[in-house]
């Protein structure tokens, strides 16, 4: 009875790992879990090092570590690397706390989002969909063939470069650009 009982958990065990496995994506050379949060996640990351230093200037490592759920939008460090020289060394400084803050908030919108669900709003606006970020701010997500796109409000554009990262307290969407707000 006992073998037939550890016969039986190593079964279910075999059934689920694919799924789990499944659920984890690589990004910037690391794992990232869906039972870790936004930035449990983001800090291991190579290609963020750059977005996970401006959230903990911004103070908003609290607030992506809480239950949400968030759809954040992360820039790489060369989505970073395209804003003029000297940028971003300029945000991370204290006094620009606040601007630094409108910037990364601009890249979270309150829910989570799949790929499948902006897919959807897009079919349905008939080729785009507009978020509301928690920033206040909008942006538009448009479709180009098998892409999806954001279009921020000065016009600026960023491709979906890896979908459904999954966290506990949401789903990141990796893109190319920093989207800027008005």
């Amino acid at each position: 009875m006992k073998k037939l009982i550890i016969s039986a958990l190593a079964l279910v065990a075999i059934a689920i790992a694919p799924n789990t496995y499944a659920q984890t994506k690589m990004v910037g050379g690391a794992a990232m879990y869906p039972t870790k949060n936004i930035v449990e996640n983001a800090v291991n990351s190579k290609d963020h090092t750059t977005l996970v230093a401006a959230v903990k200037a911004a103070g908003l490592v609290e607030t992506l570590s809480s239950a949400g759920p968030f759809t954040v939008f992360a820039p790489t460090n060369e989505a970073f690397n395209k804003l003029p020289k000297g940028t971003v060394e300029t945000l991370v400084k204290p006094e620009n706390k606040a601007t630094l803050t409108k910037i990364l908030t601009y890249h979270v919108v309150a829910g989570k989002l799949s790929a499948a669900d902006l897919w959807a709003k897009v079919k349905t606006g008939m080729g785009k969909t507009e978020l509301t970020t928690v920033q206040g701010g909008k942006f538009w997500v448009k479709a180009q063939g098998k892409k999806l796109y954001l279009v921020d409000e000065k016009g600026g554009k960023s491709w979906i470069t890896i979908a459904d990262v999954n966290q506990s307290n949401g789903v990141i969407h990796v893109i190319n650009t920093v989207l800027m707000p008005k």
